[in-house]
């Protein structure tokens, strides 16, 4: 009987570079069960580097499995970053350079390539704009691929289900989303050596919601852009306008990432709301409030006219239409749209700047974790700003 080999895909021997879009539930404080929680997207590109390029290895054990070598590097672009309501603040994290990020990729299956075991045994730096953190243990970062790299199609969600909410909940990810499995892990002031300095930590990796979550994604073009704007929520028959803005260059505004129909086998150009972060000061919320997009719901849409062969066959201006899957964070917890929220505007061209979009139809209801109404969402107007479009999304743009 035939068994197959990683051999047989013909691997190149160089790095891998994808998109990646990842989550992670960070408490802050010295006290791990007294400490405010926020799940944080996070997104930007990662480094893989793997057999067959040089020091790295393929092998077959005695019983037939067979697996290659990887390595998660770190380089001055390389990294995820997202903004966090509680620090008000950009957070990135990336490799630790001086500690190994090593892994495998190996056959579940003796002879069977695909499903695979993905593994990485991550260090971490996590940088704010005031603070250098690192960890003490290794995070083990596990999941199940089914291709090398191990895209997620467009579109979809990182869970098998939707939950609601920034957790304690049990995670249940999809095929081709991998997640930190030792946790939860605490972060401390690091030195110039990213090593971990003193017995007080500063923040903690939860292992719900979003427990050191990440899944690869292959888009054609991905935008940063910084957004302007407003919301109208209505709370106990009262209407507030609130005022909201997020800078790309803070991790803040939104990232937009465009599929072309050879990334997703269909027709024409999909369009996903990777990451949303604008924050604003709202009296019948409480206070300062973020609107942000769920990292459990997918925000996705269209550009164009939904038949074109390309990207580069989308004429402009084009239509940009999105489901958006919105939340607000508030002083006394967050609100999440009960529904998808339908945004729509005219793209100028692919720089973004100066197009903006408009909620359309019906308000929606604003639910707490449990369900109960406490708001309705009943208008959203976004501007776009200075943004940054190309294929890759370095962090240090």
């Amino acid at each position: 009987m035939f068994r197959e080999t990683y051999e047989s895909l013909d691997l190149e021997p160089k790095p891998i570079r994808p998109h990646i879009l990842a989550a992670a539930t960070v408490v802050f404080g010295d006290d791990y069960y007294a400490g405010r929680r926020e799940t944080i997207n996070l997104s930007g590109f990662v480094q893989l580097n793997k057999w067959p390029m040089p020091g790295f290895e393929h092998r077959v054990d005695e019983r037939g499995h067979a697996e290659l070598d990887l390595e998660l590097i770190s380089a001055p672009e390389v990294g995820i970053k997202g903004f966090s309501y509680e620090l008000d603040d950009r957070i990135q994290v990336l490799s630790n350079p001086f500690l190994p990020n090593t892994g495998h990729v190996r056959q579940i299956v003796p002879g069977k390539n695909f499903p695979a075991e993905f593994y990485i045994r991550r260090f971490g730096i996590l940088e704010t704009s005031t603070l250098r953190l690192a960890h003490r243990n290794v995070i083990d970062i596990y999941g199940v691929v089914d291709g090398i790299p191990p895209y997620k199609k467009p579109l979809t969600g990182p869970y098998l289900g939707s939950p609601r909410g920034d957790g304690p909940f049990d995670v249940v990810q999809a095929p081709n989303v991998v997640r930190g499995t030792t946790l939860p892990e605490a972060w401390y002031p690091a030195d110039d050596q990213n090593e971990p300095v003193g017995l007080t930590p500063t923040v903690f990796f939860a292992a719900s919601a979003g427990p050191c979550m990440s899944m690869l994604v292959d888009p054609s073009l991905i935008m940063q852009v910084s957004l302007e704007g407003a919301i109208d929520v209505e709370v106990d028959g009262r209407t507030e306008t609130i005022e909201l803005a997020g800078d790309h260059r803070m991790a803040a505004g939104t990232e937009i990432l465009l599929f072309g129909p050879d990334k997703h086998d269909g027709q024409g150009v999909l369009a996903q709301l990777a990451r949303v972060a604008m924050v604003g000061h709202s009296a019948a919320l409480g206070g300062r409030v973020m609107l942000r997009a769920s990292w459990p719901r997918p925000s996705g849409g269209t550009l164009g006219e939904g038949t074109e062969e390309g990207l580069s066959r989308v004429s402009f201006p084009a239509e940009l239409h999105i489901d958006a899957e919105f939340e607000i964070v508030t002083p006394s917890g967050n609100l999440y749209a009960a529904g998808p929220v339908h945004v729509a505007g005219r793209l100028r061209d692919l720089e973004a700047t100066g197009s903006e979009l408009a909620m359309t139809g019906a308000d929606t209801a604003l639910v707490t974790d449990d369900g109960t109404v406490r708001a309705r969402l009943a208008g959203v107007r976004l501007a776009m700003r200075d943004a940054h479009v190309g294929e890759t999304a370095a962090v240090n743009v």
